[in-house]
């Protein structure tokens, strides 16, 4: 049977996640109130921030920029960065 949890981010009831996603306090914070759906977004979009700005996730730096960018994508708080120029892919059908 599937958890369903409040997604704060889809501000709806969704099936969550199976396992803690992250390390640590957030981790669980994720896990209790992003959803599934949610989270892949979250996926998507961090993929995007890697290959547009070309980030080494061995960084630490660039490691604590996905975490703030995270923070602020799944739960607000900011302005979510998106690079200059981007255009997203066209959906194909």
């Amino acid at each position: 049977m599937s958890r369903v949890v409040y997604c704060v981010k889809l501000q709806t009831k969704a099936q969550g996640l199976n396992h803690v996603p992250y390390f640590g306090e957030l981790g669980q914070k994720i896990y209790e109130s992003i959803s599934a759906a949610a989270w892949q977004q979250w996926v998507d979009r961090q993929t995007m921030l890697i290959n547009e700005q070309r980030l080494s996730t061995a960084d630490p730096k660039a490691q604590e920029f996905l975490e703030q960018e995270m923070k602020k994508f799944l739960f607000g708080g900011g302005e979510s960065t998106v690079p200059a120029g981007f255009v997203p892919p066209r959906q194909v059908n």
